[in-house]
Protein backbone atom coordinates (compact mmCIF):
# COMPACT_ATOMS: atom_id res chain seq x y z
CA UNK A 1 0.00 0.00 0.00
CA UNK A 2 1.80 3.24 -0.83
CA UNK A 3 1.04 5.55 2.21
CA UNK A 4 0.49 10.10 1.25
CA UNK A 5 3.71 11.99 0.52
CA UNK A 6 4.12 15.40 1.88
CA UNK A 7 4.92 17.34 -1.53
CA UNK A 8 5.38 20.72 -0.34
CA UNK A 9 4.12 22.67 3.21
CA UNK A 10 1.10 22.59 1.59
CA UNK A 11 0.61 19.65 -0.77
CA UNK A 12 0.33 16.35 -0.30
CA UNK A 13 -0.28 13.03 -2.91
CA UNK A 14 -2.43 9.76 -1.68
CA UNK A 15 -4.24 7.22 -3.30
CA UNK A 16 -7.73 8.67 -4.39
CA UNK A 17 -10.79 7.45 -1.96
CA UNK A 18 -14.66 7.06 -4.02
CA UNK A 19 -15.34 9.60 -1.47
CA UNK A 20 -13.06 12.46 -3.74
CA UNK A 21 -15.35 12.04 -6.42
CA UNK A 22 -17.03 15.46 -5.74
CA UNK A 23 -13.47 16.88 -5.44
CA UNK A 24 -12.85 15.70 -8.20
CA UNK A 25 -15.71 16.45 -10.13
CA UNK A 26 -14.56 20.17 -9.19
CA UNK A 27 -11.47 19.86 -10.23
CA UNK A 28 -11.89 19.03 -13.48
CA UNK A 29 -14.56 21.68 -13.94
CA UNK A 30 -12.30 24.54 -12.86
CA UNK A 31 -9.44 22.82 -15.28
CA UNK A 32 -11.85 22.04 -17.89
CA UNK A 33 -10.43 24.71 -20.56
CA UNK A 34 -6.88 24.34 -18.98
CA UNK A 35 -6.67 20.55 -19.83
CA UNK A 36 -9.01 20.72 -22.93
CA UNK A 37 -5.75 21.01 -25.32
CA UNK A 38 -4.22 17.80 -23.36
CA UNK A 39 -6.76 15.33 -23.01
CA UNK A 40 -9.46 13.38 -24.59
CA UNK A 41 -12.75 15.04 -25.83
CA UNK A 42 -14.98 14.43 -22.98
CA UNK A 43 -18.53 13.61 -22.56
CA UNK A 44 -20.36 16.11 -20.37
CA UNK A 45 -21.28 13.53 -18.10
CA UNK A 46 -17.33 13.05 -17.40
CA UNK A 47 -18.04 16.55 -14.90
CA UNK A 48 -20.03 15.13 -12.82
CA UNK A 49 -19.48 13.46 -9.24
CA UNK A 50 -21.37 10.37 -10.47
CA UNK A 51 -18.67 9.81 -13.20
CA UNK A 52 -15.39 10.34 -11.45
CA UNK A 53 -17.30 8.14 -8.26
CA UNK A 54 -17.55 5.30 -11.01
CA UNK A 55 -14.50 6.30 -12.48
CA UNK A 56 -12.62 6.35 -8.88
CA UNK A 57 -14.18 2.55 -8.03
CA UNK A 58 -13.13 1.01 -11.25
CA UNK A 59 -9.73 2.71 -10.69
CA UNK A 60 -9.99 1.44 -6.87
CA UNK A 61 -10.54 -2.22 -8.04
CA UNK A 62 -7.68 -2.27 -10.42
CA UNK A 63 -5.39 -0.72 -7.04
CA UNK A 64 -6.58 -3.69 -5.31
CA UNK A 65 -5.36 -6.01 -7.88
CA UNK A 66 -2.07 -4.51 -8.25
CA UNK A 67 -2.76 -3.17 -11.28
CA UNK A 68 -2.77 0.34 -10.70
CA UNK A 69 -2.62 3.55 -8.24
CA UNK A 70 -4.93 6.10 -9.04
CA UNK A 71 -3.64 9.11 -6.83
CA UNK A 72 -4.92 12.99 -6.31
CA UNK A 73 -2.84 16.05 -5.36
CA UNK A 74 -3.98 17.55 -2.60
CA UNK A 75 -4.06 21.02 -1.07
CA UNK A 76 -5.76 21.16 2.14
CA UNK A 77 -9.18 19.52 1.20
CA UNK A 78 -9.36 20.58 -2.46
CA UNK A 79 -8.13 18.13 -5.53
CA UNK A 80 -5.32 19.97 -7.43
CA UNK A 81 -3.75 17.05 -9.25
CA UNK A 82 -4.21 13.81 -10.48
CA UNK A 83 -1.53 10.68 -11.25
CA UNK A 84 -2.26 7.54 -12.24
CA UNK A 85 0.23 4.57 -12.37
CA UNK A 86 -1.66 2.09 -14.47
CA UNK A 87 -1.69 -1.25 -16.37
CA UNK A 88 0.51 -2.29 -14.51
CA UNK A 89 1.99 -5.47 -15.98
CA UNK A 90 3.93 -8.48 -13.91
CA UNK A 91 5.81 -11.26 -15.32
CA UNK A 92 8.49 -10.39 -17.56
CA UNK A 93 7.82 -6.69 -18.10
CA UNK A 94 7.51 -5.37 -14.34
CA UNK A 95 6.02 -2.05 -16.52
CA UNK A 96 3.66 0.78 -15.78
CA UNK A 97 2.22 3.72 -17.62
CA UNK A 98 2.05 6.96 -16.10
CA UNK A 99 -0.42 9.56 -16.69
CA UNK A 100 -1.05 13.38 -14.89
CA UNK A 101 -2.24 16.65 -14.33
CA UNK A 102 -2.05 19.56 -11.94
CA UNK A 103 -4.50 22.49 -11.28
CA UNK A 104 -3.90 25.61 -13.65
CA UNK A 105 -3.94 27.31 -10.83
CA UNK A 106 -0.62 25.21 -8.94
CA UNK A 107 0.95 24.58 -12.10
CA UNK A 108 4.75 25.57 -12.70
CA UNK A 109 5.27 25.38 -8.51
CA UNK A 110 7.26 22.11 -9.16
CA UNK A 111 4.36 19.86 -7.65
CA UNK A 112 4.52 17.53 -10.96
CA UNK A 113 8.47 16.81 -10.64
CA UNK A 114 7.72 16.51 -7.17
CA UNK A 115 5.35 14.11 -7.51
CA UNK A 116 6.54 12.07 -10.50
CA UNK A 117 9.79 11.39 -8.42
CA UNK A 118 8.13 10.12 -5.96
CA UNK A 119 5.94 8.09 -8.35
CA UNK A 120 9.09 6.66 -10.09
CA UNK A 121 11.02 5.88 -6.19
CA UNK A 122 7.40 4.28 -5.40
CA UNK A 123 7.61 2.25 -8.42
CA UNK A 124 10.93 1.12 -7.80
CA UNK A 125 11.26 0.47 -4.14
CA UNK A 126 7.67 -0.68 -3.50
CA UNK A 127 6.28 -1.87 -6.20
CA UNK A 128 9.61 -3.80 -7.87
CA UNK A 129 8.61 -2.31 -10.99
CA UNK A 130 11.90 -2.03 -13.57
CA UNK A 131 9.99 0.53 -15.71
CA UNK A 132 7.46 3.12 -15.68
CA UNK A 133 6.41 4.81 -19.26
CA UNK A 134 4.60 7.68 -20.34
CA UNK A 135 4.17 9.98 -23.35
CA UNK A 136 3.53 13.55 -24.39
CA UNK A 137 2.12 15.81 -27.21
CA UNK A 138 5.27 16.95 -29.43
CA UNK A 139 4.45 20.22 -28.15
CA UNK A 140 4.12 19.72 -23.81
CA UNK A 141 7.52 20.42 -23.06
CA UNK A 142 6.17 21.36 -19.50
CA UNK A 143 5.34 17.34 -19.08
CA UNK A 144 8.86 16.71 -21.10
CA UNK A 145 11.12 19.00 -18.62
CA UNK A 146 9.10 17.37 -15.87
CA UNK A 147 9.97 13.05 -17.05
CA UNK A 148 13.35 14.34 -17.57
CA UNK A 149 13.66 15.61 -14.54
CA UNK A 150 12.08 12.46 -12.67
CA UNK A 151 15.12 10.37 -15.00
CA UNK A 152 13.00 9.72 -18.35
CA UNK A 153 14.25 8.91 -21.26
CA UNK A 154 12.60 9.61 -24.50
CA UNK A 155 12.51 6.73 -26.84
CA UNK A 156 11.12 7.32 -29.44
CA UNK A 157 7.96 9.43 -31.30
CA UNK A 158 3.95 7.65 -31.75
CA UNK A 159 2.72 8.91 -34.93
CA UNK A 160 -1.36 9.38 -33.98
CA UNK A 161 -0.47 7.70 -30.68
CA UNK A 162 -3.31 9.35 -29.38
CA UNK A 163 -6.89 10.90 -29.75
CA UNK A 164 -6.24 13.87 -28.04
CA UNK A 165 -8.42 17.52 -28.23
CA UNK A 166 -10.69 15.70 -30.81
CA UNK A 167 -7.75 14.55 -33.24
CA UNK A 168 -4.93 11.57 -33.33
CA UNK A 169 -2.04 13.39 -32.25
CA UNK A 170 1.89 12.65 -32.21
CA UNK A 171 3.34 11.48 -29.05
CA UNK A 172 6.76 11.34 -27.83
CA UNK A 173 7.48 8.29 -25.54
CA UNK A 174 9.19 8.32 -22.87
CA UNK A 175 10.43 5.71 -20.42
CA UNK A 176 12.59 5.65 -16.97
CA UNK A 177 14.20 2.20 -16.38
CA UNK A 178 13.94 1.78 -12.23
CA UNK A 179 16.32 -1.19 -12.52
CA UNK A 180 19.60 -1.15 -14.66
CA UNK A 181 20.66 -4.75 -14.01
CA UNK A 182 23.39 -3.85 -17.08
CA UNK A 183 25.61 -2.18 -14.91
Amino acid sequence: MIEPRQLSESVSMRVLRESDAAALAAAYVRNRAYLSPWEPVRPEEYYTETWQAADIASRLVAHEAGEGYPLGLFAGNTLVGRFNVAGIVRGPFQSAGLGYWVDSEYAGRGLASAAVQVIVEMAREELGLHRIEASTLLHNVGSQRVLLKAGFQQIGMAPQYLQIAGKWQDHYLYQAVLHDESV
